[in-house]
């Protein structure tokens, strides 16, 4: 015998679901919070504006599926670039275990003051000092061996300042950011001035992004044969710098798609805002200002990492979004209480 439920018990049964899942705390996917770790202000407000805009089929914002390219730059815009970019902590690292081979290095610099604890001796080196260091840590393997020499190196190393691993330094609203971008169909990249082969190891992890979308700096490498094996050889020898120029340089060269969303946080991505909004086409560019010296850093023109200023200084006149980190993040880190 079918039972018919009397109209007053499906009302009642509907609030009382509805007062359970209240009092859980729950709410149904389609009304969960776009961007949860932003602040409600009008910098989140531009972005899924503009999102919304993209896939909206017929109004003058739209973009088609196979257009909607994101690309990201990565130390200080996805991940913690202070007090040193994350790659230097691994070179820095790597001196230290290969310092028993190289004796020598007790009196050269940059090693010398590398194996001293000495940062100030360290900068001193400028931009050849980075160059030599990057030449003695990264080459002289296969690919396959550095892979797993970083892996293994991310798998322990640890942030100077909060005592986390390298891969909880990662923004947690970036990284809400590039999910709600894919989620409205965009295809998201890393473009940075980083080794390539230091970050393809961990971004699927750390942001969904495979080994295949990440855009960065190369040194040389060459096939062999080795023991019967065919490998790649790192060679100690810089083959491409994407950084400043040459991140435009090099989305043409390896996405081959002009984006219409781009992310930076310093003067290194200044051509890329520039070339990504260049035109009549749809497009939306974004600047993370370090503003929260409390949860992170505060820092812009004068740091000599992740130097902000020529771009923070167009932003207003150029239309770029710039996130104020203190005021438009509720969090910074996702281990943040």
């Amino acid at each position: 015998m079918t039972r018919t439920r009397h109209p007053a018990a499906t009302i009642l049964a509907f609030f009382v679901t509805a007062l359970i899942l209240a009092i859980a705390g729950l709410r149904p996917l389609a009304a969960q919070e776009v961007l949860p770790s932003w602040n409600d202000t009008p910098a989140k407000s531009r972005i899924v504006d503009f999102v919304k805009a993209t896939v909206a089929e017929g109004g003058e914002g739209y973009v088609p599926p196979e257009d909607r390219i994101a690309v990201f730059d990565n130390d200080g815009t996805l991940w913690c670039e202070q007090p040193y970019y994350i790659q230097l902590g691994f070179m820095l690292d790597r001196v230290k275990t290969l310092a028993p081979q190289h004796p020598e290095w007790k009196t050269k610099e940059p090693f010398k003051s590398i194996l001293d604890g000495d940062m100030k001796g360290i900068a001193k080196g400028g931009e050849m000092g980075v160059v030599e260091l990057g030449m003695a840590t990264h080459a002289g393997m296969t690919s396959d061996q550095f892979n797993k020499i970083v892996s293994d190196w991310f798998a322990a190393a640890k942030h100077p300042k909060t005592g986390k691993l390298y891969t909880e330094m990662t923004y947690q609203p970036m990284r809400e950011l590039l999910d709600y971008l894919r989620a409205n169909g965009f295809e998201t990249y890393i473009v940075s001035g980083g080794g390539v082969e230091f970050m393809r190891p961990v971004t699927q992890k750390l942001y969904g992004i495979p080994p295949q979308q990440v855009v960065g700096s190369t040194i040389a490498t060459q096939y062999a044969i080795v023991d019967d094996v065919p490998v790649l050889k790192r060679l100690p020898k810089v083959d491409f710098v994407d950084d400043g120029p040459g991140k435009p340089v090099g989305i043409n060269k390896f996405i081959g798609r002009k984006p219409v969303f781009v992310a930076g946080n310093s003067d290194g991505d200044y051509e890329m805002l520039r070339w990504t909004t260049s035109g009549k086409s749809p497009s939306f560019a974004m600047i993370v200002h370090h503003t929260d010296g409390d949860r992170e850093y505060a820092y812009d023109r004068q740091s000599s990492v992740g130097k902000l200023d020529k771009a923070l200084d167009e932003a207003v006149r150029r239309n770029w979004l710039v996130i104020d980190m203190k005021n438009d993040w509720k969090k910074v880190f996702a281990f943040e209480q």
